[in-house]
């Protein structure tokens, strides 16, 4: 796990503070001691994890679009941070259809502004640029590695693999290093996000409506947000005491038994969930392309770092919808956020 010893007073500079990943990253670092400052544009939904929890009262809101790299490079210069982890995007794959430039210009050259602006920064030593597993070109067999071809049909995936070209060509001055930590789909407390499967399943139970499965037998690796929270983290660590030469890149994906499909996953939610969970087949003739199966292999985390996957799917799920519950309940969603940190950190 990572380590307070080596976050504690460590200056750190999140972009993408404001959403779902960015948001349970900076209460982790924030419980490690670290000295946090975020940059992100306004959260897009409402409700939102970044409101429930205040996470702007442990970071500070700093308000900026990665595409505007002078903001960007004054925002980080004023900040002077140790380390920069970036995970400003556009992160949906069904958006990037609808707003494909908007979704060029952040994933892209929000990513090479980030660089710029490391490299401009005298004191980062270290940035941590997160992608995804759909970098890979498409296979219904392959277990992706790191070295397996990046490719990305529809504008996101395309998108996030330019993303890691990017961040291996870009020229950074001596005694910087950077890296790339792609993980799988992520699940967790305060994802609101729009047309993703389990916020959909919770605005469904809200409205008392059926939840409607538009690609049940997609295969995916499920995981919940902080397995590669963790990784990113140890990463980091990682990177900080090695020598600033050949540039990495990690998967964090789960153990076998939690790539399973769409379907299955909202079976399994629904019996977790109990009375007025429900859901319907509706797949969509015309929907736009995404990746029917999805698998990462993340042995070099496991051989490198030490990183092992932590909850499996179903504790992932539960804690999942404990979260909500207690959101519903009106209970404090940061201390009850913290817990569930703490929990995962205990292996419970």
């Amino acid at each position: 796990m990572p380590g307070a010893a080596f976050w504690a007073g460590k200056r750190v500079f999140i972009t993408g503070h404001t959403g779902f990943k960015g948001g349970w990253l900076s209460l982790w670092l924030h419980g490690l001691g670290a000295k946090l400052a975020g940059y992100a544009l306004a959260p897009e939904t409402e409700p939102n994890l970044f409101s429930a929890c205040g996470i702007g009262d442990v970071t500070g809101h700093g308000h900026g679009d990665v595409r505007d790299a002078d903001a960007l490079c004054e925002a980080m210069a004023a900040f002077c941070p140790d380390i920069v982890l970036h995970l400003a995007a556009q992160p949906l794959v069904r958006a990037s259809y609808a707003r494909p430039l908007e979704n060029f210009a952040t994933n892209i050259m929000g990513t090479a502004n980030v660089l710029g602006a490391i490299a401009g920064t005298p004191g980062a030593r270290v940035g941590l640029v997160i992608t995804s597993d759909k970098v890979y070109a498409e296979s219904t067999t392959m277990r992706h590695d790191e070295s397996a071809r990046l490719g990305g049909v529809d504008p996101y995936s395309a998108s996030k693999a330019c993303a890691e070209l990017v961040t291996a060509a870009f020229p950074l001055p001596a005694g910087k290093i950077v890296a790339t930590v792609r993980s799988g789909n992520v699940i967790g407390g305060g994802d609101w996000a729009a047309e993703r499967l389990l916020p959909d399943f919770f605005r469904s139970v809200a409205a008392g409506t059926d939840w409607r499965i538009r690609n049940p037998d997609a295969i995916r690796p499920w995981q919940h947000v902080l397995d590669p929270l963790c990784g990113y983290l140890l990463a980091v660590e990682h990177l900080w005491a090695g020598q600033p030469t050949a540039r990495k890149a990690w998967n964090f994906g789960p153990d076998a038994m939690s790539e399973v499909n769409v379907q299955e996953v909202a079976g399994m939610l629904c019996g977790l969930w109990g009375a007025g969970a429900t859901y319907t087949l509706a797949p969509e003739a015309d929907a736009p392309h995404e990746a029917p199966v999805l698998r990462l292999d993340a042995s070099r985390a496991a051989r490198e770092l030490g990183w092992q996957p932590g909850w499996p799917l179903e504790r992932a799920l539960g804690a999942t919808v404990a979260w909500f519950r207690a959101f519903n309940a009106g209970e404090d969603m940061r201390h009850f956020t913290h817990a569930q940190i703490e929990a995962y950190c205990r292996h419970e």
